[in-house]
């Protein structure tokens, strides 16, 4: 396994990250302790999980993943072996309020006792008393995200970045949160939350993590840059696009107990030349005797923008097959072939 450096923190991180957001949904207790056991084996130390997880968002399943992580963190003894990323809620108009996140019901916004509800719940669940990451999930401000296609008319309410970075500065001056990050964020948000922490001498964003696959390459219009010219590295999530990149729901195919069959949540892959898009990465893929899965993985992880790409398996098997690909060697023919199939068919799934 190669590590890479988080921002400018110092902090090593694995460049494969292991994903949670299906303990506690689609995994028991008991899977998601062998996945860590097995991920850890493998170098992979460096985990992703989120106070609203497991996924799809409910009450009765908030925290949940937290919790598992906590127990399997208790039992093995290896916290200070293990880079711990966390995330808050943002604007909770996103999901219908979330108002069921907060004790007193409140709608979800990134406010300072928000905030340092969240941190302090999470630590609980997680049973440390320091996490090595925490993100931001989402925007407070109104934008589009989570693969929104049109404009969205913006509003001046959302929390000040300052006031942000001032409630997660008193987290750092305490221990609890060593560096920061942000998620689903876009130029502008990052742009202001750069100056902000050098006016005032408050936390520097160290990552960011956004969707990015084979079939949304729309970081590199505008983030990419800012990344690499800013020490802002990308935690690329859903690299599989949830699964499509497997090949696994081409012509209609829809596995039992896959996340389309339990949830069908899975609109943001499913727009307007998605599938041809798919079956085309999936086809080079298999012309070159490759594993789908492995293809896509290993095309996010030799992006030079990216610190980290984030993995999720509900199976061992799909978990071995995902860290497996961090190994496979990446030609300039792939390069050539996979940019090829971008320019005829460019970000479908945003």
């Amino acid at each position: 396994m190669q590590y890479s450096k988080l921002g400018r923190t110092g902090i090593d991180v694995s460049r494969c990250c292991l994903g949670t957001m299906t303990w506690g949904s689609q995994n028991t207790e008991a899977e998601a302790h062998a996945q860590m056991d097995y991920a850890f084996e493998r170098g992979v130390t460096f985990w992703d999980t989120a106070e609203m997880y497991a996924s799809p968002p409910r009450p009765e399943t908030q925290g949940r993943t937290e919790q598992y992580i906590g127990t399997w963190l208790e039992k093995s003894g290896k916290r200070d072996r293990i880079v711990l990323a966390s995330k808050v809620a943002g604007r909770g108009s996103v999901f219908g309020g979330l108002d069921w996140i907060r004790a007193d019901k409140s709608n979800a916004r990134q406010t300072k006792a928000q905030i340092d509800e969240a941190v302090e719940n999470s630590l609980k669940r997680l049973r440390t008393d320091y996490l090595d990451l925490y993100q931001l999930h989402w925007p407070d401000r109104a934008v589009r995200t989570f693969g929104g296609m049109t404009f969205k008319d913006y509003d001046d309410d959302y929390e000040p970045f300052e006031s942000i970075l001032e409630a997660l500065d008193v987290h750092v001056k305490a221990g609890r949160i060593r560096a920061i990050g942000l998620s689903n964020e876009f130029p502008w948000g990052v742009m202001r939350f750069l100056q902000e922490s050098e006016k005032r001498g408050l936390p520097r964003v160290a990552s960011i993590q956004n969707a990015y696959h084979l079939a949304n390459r729309v970081y590199e219009y505008g983030l990419a840059e800012m990344g690499i010219r800013e020490d802002i590295g990308l935690l690329a999530y859903s690299p599989l696009a949830q699964g499509w990149l497997t090949g696994k729901y081409l012509g209609g195919a829809l596995p039992e107990g896959s996340r389309k069959a339990l949830y069908n949540r899975m609109q943001r892959y499913e727009g307007p030349g998605a599938e041809e898009a798919f079956t085309a990465y999936i086809t080079l893929a298999r012309d070159h005797g490759i594993d789908p899965a492995q293809l896509a993985l290993k095309f996010c992880d030799t992006r030079p923008f990216v610190a980290s790409t984030i993995i999720g398996a509900t199976s061992m098997e799909q978990l071995k097959t995902n860290i497996d690909a961090f190994d496979l060697e990446w030609t300039p023919e792939l390069e050539k072939a996979v940019d090829a199939i971008h320019v005829q068919r460019p970000n479908p799934c945003p």
